[in-house]
């Protein structure tokens, strides 16, 4: 699954974030709750599924 943040960043699940120490094939809900968007800085709640 993909999950787009409302300035157009897109979590991979299959890709993870490097940057935010999140490994490939982590799904969004096991995605630490304190995940800032790696672009704007917004949070998990304005992320939705692409």
């Amino acid at each position: 699954m993909k999950y787009v943040c409302v300035c157009g960043y897109i979590y991979d699940e299959a890709i993870g974030e490097e940057s935010k120490n999140v490994a490939p094939g982590t799904k969004w809900e096991d995605v630490p709750e304190d995940f800032t968007c790696p672009v704007c800085g917004l949070d998990k709640e304005h992320f939705s599924v692409e």
